[in-house]
């Protein structure tokens, strides 16, 4: 029984731990004006935070949705809103700013 209460444990507080994102800024190269979008490689960012909870190919796992059409379900507002106020299990700002917005539109493409 304990050996059983341990793996969840472990297994809840790996799957959380996981779904955080990193709070240290990217810089962007000094060629690149500031706000360029261009600079923001949405789908590497989306790489770095959401496959451990949505699946390496989006297509959601367990109890969490999955991305990969995620666009046709959701506006591009509508996503961006659930990225910085989380939703469910989804904690609030895993990504932030430009990238939250990059992400946002890149997603609302997934269709």
């Amino acid at each position: 029984m304990k050996k059983s209460l341990m793996a969840l444990l472990f297994g809840t507080a790996l799957m959380l731990g996981a779904c955080g994102g990193d709070d240290t800024a990217e810089e962007t190269p000094a060629d690149t004006p500031p706000g360029d979008e261009s600079a923001i490689d949405a789908e590497q960012v989306v790489q770095q935070n959401c496959i451990s909870c949505h699946g390496e190919n989006l297509e959601g796992q367990g109890n969490f949705p999955a991305l990969n059409d995620v666009g046709s379900r959701l506006s591009e507002d509508e996503i961006l809103t659930v990225i910085l106020e989380g939703r469910g299990a989804m904690p609030a700002k895993i990504i932030q700013g430009e990238e939250a917005e990059a992400v946002a539109a890149w997603l609302s493409d997934q269709q």
